[in-house]
């Protein structure tokens, strides 16, 4: 099964969303679930629109991944993750992803890989979390 990574980016004004590996998907919007909506309606459009010149990706069966910024994550999962928690599980001060989430400063990649485990991580310890 084919898999279409679409990244959503977060600007100043608005989110950006794009097919990483599918050319001519695109799409935008004011919050991050907006864009999303909006580059799958794009991909929906796209596939209607090309019928007859599909890009092989789009040809069989699919399965869509999205793949976030830091700034653009942060700004998704503000209402779940305080920085202050966020803090405690990545071990990155609040201040600097405070920087992050204002777009004031940009992660290094390391600082990204760092961020990803520790979210990783965290999504495993709780999926393992049964109540009684």
């Amino acid at each position: 099964m084919e898999k279409i990574i679409i990244i959503i980016e977060s600007s100043s004004d608005f989110f950006d969303a794009y097919a990483e590996n599918c050319p001519g998907v695109y799409g935008a919007g004011e919050t991050e679930e907006s864009a999303r909506k909006n580059v799958l309606e794009g991909l929906r459009l796209f596939i209607e629109q090309n019928k007859d010149n599909l890009p092989e990706i789009l040809k069989g069966n699919y399965e869509i991944e999205f793949k976030y910024d830091v700034q653009s994550f942060l700004k998704r999962y503000s209402k779940q993750f305080s920085l202050a928690g966020l803090e405690v599980v990545t071990g990155i001060n609040r201040k600097q992803l405070s920087h992050y989430v204002t777009g004031r400063k940009r992660p290094r990649k390391n600082t990204v890989e760092k961020i990803e485990k520790s979210i990783h991580d965290l999504a495993k310890d709780l999926s393992q979390v049964h109540f009684v």
